[in-house]
């Protein structure tokens, strides 16, 4: 078997615990597959400001630009909020997604059998729920051109952003969409705000066009608002997402309900010749260091990482397979549990996964 190697980016806060539970889980996947992983690990976010002055130091971009993955933990935190804009941690993983062109973020959301009850929505409208959501990740508000903030004499000031897209951008993600979805049931909704943005606009013409090419992939064209409310309302009428960067940064995290909790959700995001993996909750400065933070969307990211960089297809099963039976016997960190479950910590989690992992 191939050797692969891997950038892990733990980052700030709990990412640092999750990251290492997901880095044990890949490990076992060694033992039973025969694969050689080689495991790199580099600053990224408040880490790297404070080693570096910089949330992206050259050595970690070259690193991951060199890599056959990327494991990503979270960045940020209250430490950092008050630095440069401009060199703030988040602005780490934001350039390394322009700079490794990772234009598309998907975003599962499964409900698990098991965590039904852990939803604040009914068991009846979060039932069966399966979405995947993909983000356009590298257009649109977060890196459009002009922006700033403009500060007046009298003490005002004037902020701007600006939501831009070329035909291009839109294609890509939306070819990313319909393939998808066409691996899965083959239902593509698009979410924009045709009605009033002329940027949704043109994203809606082109997608409608690409469309033509995958005549077996039903579409539909939904607006953010109406998705956002469908969304905690009658999930399972959604089978693929497809939609522009901020929209999809709000209605992925909006699913996150729907699964119990942002520490059961995974992401990949791909494009370019590297693809990065992180689970898409944040640092969680509350937990961070506490051994209670829930391993499990990370872990779910490796087995992305498995299933979409390495096509160990098999491997990645096996992993969320583990997941399952895991929680199928009733072991849940603290966000997730139930009065009759048993609560585990961090590390006591990813020594069940990584057991289920090795045994099959």
């Amino acid at each position: 078997m191939a050797t692969y190697r891997i950038a892990v980016l733990p980052g700030d806060g709990i990412g640092q615990e999750v990251t290492e539970q997901a880095v044990r889980v890949l490990r076992a996947v060694e033992k039973v597959s025969g694969a050689s992983f080689e495991f790199e690990q580099a600053l990224v976010g408040g880490a790297a400001i404070d080693a570096t002055g910089h949330p992206l130091p050259p050595a970690t971009l070259a690193l991951c630009q060199q890599a056959q993955a990327i494991l990503f933990g979270a960045v940020g935190g209250p430490k950092w909020e008050n630095v440069p804009h401009e060199v703030r941690a988040e602005r780490g993983l934001l350039a390394i997604r322009k700079e490794l062109d990772l234009y598309a973020n998907l975003r599962p959301a499964t409900c698990f059998s098991m965590l039904v009850d852990a939803s604040p929505l009914k068991r009846s409208v979060v039932e069966g729920t399966d979405i995947m959501v993909i983000r356009e990740l590298t257009g649109g508000l977060y890196y459009g051109e002009p922006r700033g903030v403009e500060r007046f004499a009298d003490g005002s000031a004037r902020a701007v952003n600006t939501m831009v897209y070329t035909t291009r951008e839109i294609e890509r993600v939306a070819r990313m969409g319909f393939e998808v979805a066409r691996k899965r049931r083959k239902h593509l909704t698009s979410v924009d705000k045709n009605n009033v943005l002329v940027v949704s606009q043109l994203w809606r013409e082109t997608v409608t066009r690409v469309a033509k090419d995958y005549p077996d992939v039903s579409l539909d064209h939904v607006l953010v608002d109406n998705c956002s409310m469908a969304l905690v309302h009658k999930p399972t009428q959604f089978d693929t997402i497809v939609t522009e960067n901020t929209f999809g940064d709000i209605l992925s995290d909006e699913a996150a309900i729907l699964a119990g909790s942002m520490g059961m959700l995974p992401s990949a995001s791909l494009g370019g010749t590297v693809g990065l993996y992180e689970p898409v909750h944040g640092t969680a400065p509350d937990i961070a260091g506490k051994g209670i933070a829930n391993p499990i969307a990370a872990i779910l990211s490796a087995a992305m990482l498995l299933r979409y960089s390495l096509n160990m297809v098999r491997e990645a099963d096996r992993v969320e397979t583990a997941v399952r039976r895991v929680l199928e016997q009733g072991h849940r960190t603290k966000d997730i549990a139930g009065p009759s479950d048993t609560v585990r910590g961090t590390k006591e989690m990813g020594d069940l996964i990584v057991q289920h992992v090795e045994r099959g």
